[in-house]
């Protein structure tokens, strides 16, 4: 039997169907044997490490439970694809079984957790498995950290961006909650993605609105709830009254107004709509202050040309309608 492994093993390595074959008919139960074990390099991880598409995609028919399986050290055959770089191998599994991109490996890091991690301004993939499985948005790691708690860990802004961009142009079956979830999901460390952002560096956290109003401003104005822990927030993060900073407008703050106007109107109502039904305390607080800093720090999170564009307009095959 470890003869016969050991051959499969370099049929994979080498992407030799043939091969693997002629192992078969001398046993034809030789993937259950491999399939029984709870953690193996099955042949399906060595092909897809390796980029060998045919010989990966032979096995996933045979055998679609090895696209699940986790390796001794803890990663299924996508996630080693993507270690290895091999983008096309894991568009092909992906397109076999979309639902590979919620696979949880060590420490319950999933494909797009680690894509979101890797993949800088190059934001294709993530694109690319939120279009075969948008439910994944709300998958965390063993330290409650969502793709977008990942994607600021690792100062990739960009992906940040594009993520909640994503989640709050989404319109399958519950996309609503899912966003909520997201934006107001707490790592181990207790903040959430838009603390994260705050503490940053990058985000003007004093830039005004087209009524001059600083996030500050607009915190205050919020009565319906309580604010205490959002005041903490953007205190230590150096926020002010619009009133004490200076009223100079420059020629690209002009130039941005209307697409303000137009999107703070919009998240405005969605924000009095959420304070409606929600308990009135956190989570009600935490999904305002999220749209709220979204629009107020557009400048930082979209810059002309850039990815959040008010015009963009999801594939309508991307996602669940039911």
């Amino acid at each position: 039997m470890a003869q016969r492994i050991e051959r499969l093993n370099q049929a994979a390595l080498q992407g030799n169907i043939d091969d693997f074959y002629i192992l078969i008919r001398e046993d034809v139960k030789l993937l259950e044997h491999i399939d029984e074990l709870p953690f193996v390099d099955t042949p399906l991880h060595i092909a897809a490490s390796v980029g060998h598409i045919p010989f990966a995609l032979e096995m996933m028919g045979l055998k679609p439970s090895f696209a699940r399986k986790l390796n001794p050290d803890g990663f299924s055959p996508i996630h080693l694809a993507l270690q290895k770089g091999h983008t096309e191998m894991v568009r092909r599994l992906l397109q076999v079984d979309g639902d590979l991109v919620r696979v949880k490996g060590r420490e319950h890091i999933t494909p797009l957790h680690y894509a979101a991690e890797i993949c800088g301004d190059q934001l294709n993939l993530l694109a690319e498995f939120l279009s075969c499985c948008p439910k994944s948005i709300v998958d965390v790691t063993i330290r409650n950290e969502t793709a977008l708690h990942i994607a600021l860990k690792h100062d990739y802004l960009e992906a940040f961006k594009f993520l909640v961009g994503w989640l709050k142009r989404s319109w399958f079956k519950n996309a609503a909650s899912y966003e909520r979830k997201v934006l107001n999901a707490w790592d181990q460390e207790g903040n959430t993605a838009v603390s994260h952002l705050l503490s940053w560096g990058g985000v003007d956290i004093n830039f005004k609105n087209f009524e001059g109003k600083t996030a500050w401003d607009i915190l205050e104005g919020q009565t319906q709830v309580d604010n205490t822990e959002m005041r903490v927030m953007l205190r230590r993060a150096g926020a002010s009254t619009g009133s004490s900073l200076s009223t100079v407008t420059t020629y690209e703050d002009y130039l941005r107004r209307p697409k303000f106007r137009s999107l703070e109107r919009r998240l405005t109502s969605y924000a009095r709509e959420v304070a409606n039904f929600s308990d009135g305390k956190r989570n009600a607080l935490l999904v305002i202050a999220a749209l709220f800093v979204t629009v107020t720090y557009q400048a930082v999170l979209s810059p002309p040309g850039g990815l959040w564009q008010d015009d963009y307009k999801p594939e309508t095959n991307q996602f669940e309608q039911n």
